[in-house]
């Protein structure tokens, strides 16, 4: 219990955290923007390989497939509804 509280407090830990509260198209800009900063300017960020990866885990998390709803019975294009 002791390393989690630990690993939430470090800089991957604190920017995961804030990730995940993000939608779609902001998340995707960050993970965009640390891939990039790591790929031209190595360890310029503290462990800035870990951080891509929880944040592309959670890009893809979050692209998940909503249920689609079932059709109500006042749908028109629905013949068994009546």
């Amino acid at each position: 219990m002791a390393i989690g509280k630990v690993l939430r407090a470090s800089v991957p830990g604190v920017l995961l955290s804030w990730g995940a509260k993000l939608r779609f198209p902001y998340l995707f800009l960050l993970t965009a923007t640390v891939f990039v900063a790591d790929l031209f300017i190595p360890d310029v960020i503290p462990f800035a390989d870990e951080i891509v990866i929880g944040l592309v885990t959670l890009l893809l998390a979050s692209l998940k497939k909503k249920p689609v709803a079932a059709h109500s019975a006042a749908d028109p294009d629905d013949i068994n509804a009546r």
